[in-house]
């Protein structure tokens, strides 16, 4: 597959956690074609292995790290193994993710916690440990993974929700703060992509329907559509971008009063 230059990502090297399933694997996969070598990561050795083939059989170089973005240490150790292996860390991507959704009333505090350690502390952990090997570098490229529910409420999950709204607003305080260091930080917002992640959620057909009756495209996403998106933001063509979510939601956002609700299928 070939790019226009501006969109190459020749030389570059990114780390991509939660880059073994749904949405994040799909992104470090986009990456890899687009010419970076990608190093996935998530918890699961046996998942980070089956993505790391994925990428070498595209012809670019990877590593195998296991790492819980809610520890520290575990990311730590990824920055090392990669800055030994490959040099620098050109681009960071944030894609672990947690979700659960139960009444608001009935929320559990261990569930919200769960949630937030993952989706915010886990967002801010890589940002602000990578974010130091950038500095260093004077270069970087940070894209963090927000939602439709940084914006607009979604039906019992108040947890993700206000975990998502924090990583856009995360995303907007570090551009603002680390543009001195020639680092770029943006995020991109999805629309419903059906992913392990929210199987569970989508499997209530009145959901099914309250989605596709809102998203002008009728229908979830693929998940070869979100790569663009990180391709461009990764990208030099990004150059002058910092502080952005791009939305990629088949117009869900911009769905106001619409064609009459579908039948449910």
């Amino acid at each position: 597959m070939s790019y226009y230059k501006g969109l190459s990502l020749d030389g570059q090297r990114a780390l991509v956690f939660g880059g073994t399933s749904g949405l994040g694997r799909a992104i470090a996969l986009g990456l890899a074609e687009a010419g970076a070598d990608v190093v996935p990561v998530s918890r699961r050795i046996e998942e980070v292995q089956k993505a790391a083939a994925a990428i070498r059989a595209l012809g670019k170089k990877t590593l195998e790290v296991a790492a819980d973005v809610t520890l520290r240490e575990d990311v730590q150790r990824v920055i090392d193994v990669m800055k030994g292996e490959m040099g620098r860390i050109d681009i960071l991507v944030n894609s672990a993710g947690a979700i659960k959704r139960a009444p608001s009333l009935e929320f559990e505090d261990k569930e919200w916690d769960r949630i937030m350690n993952v989706n915010v502390r886990g967002t801010w952990h890589t940002c602000q440990m990578v974010g130091c090997v950038m500095k260093d570098q004077n270069y970087g490229r940070i894209i963090n993974i927000a939602s439709l529910s940084s914006f607009v409420s979604v039906h019992e999950v108040t947890a993700y929700v206000a975990s998502k709204g924090a990583v856009l607003q995360i995303t907007r305080n570090l551009a603002a703060e680390w543009a001195k260091y020639g680092i770029n930080v943006n995020g991109i917002a999805p629309g419903v992509f059906e992913t392990p992640l929210n199987r569970e959620v989508l499997k209530d057909p009145s959901r099914r329907m309250s989605i596709l009756t809102r998203t002008p495209m009728r229908r979830y996403g693929e998940l070869t559509e979100i790569a663009g998106a990180a391709i461009f933001l990764a990208s030099p063509s990004a150059s002058f971008v910092t502080g952005e979510v791009i939305v990629v939601d088949g117009g869900f956002l911009a769905q106001g009063i619409g064609e009459m609700p579908l039948t449910q299928q």
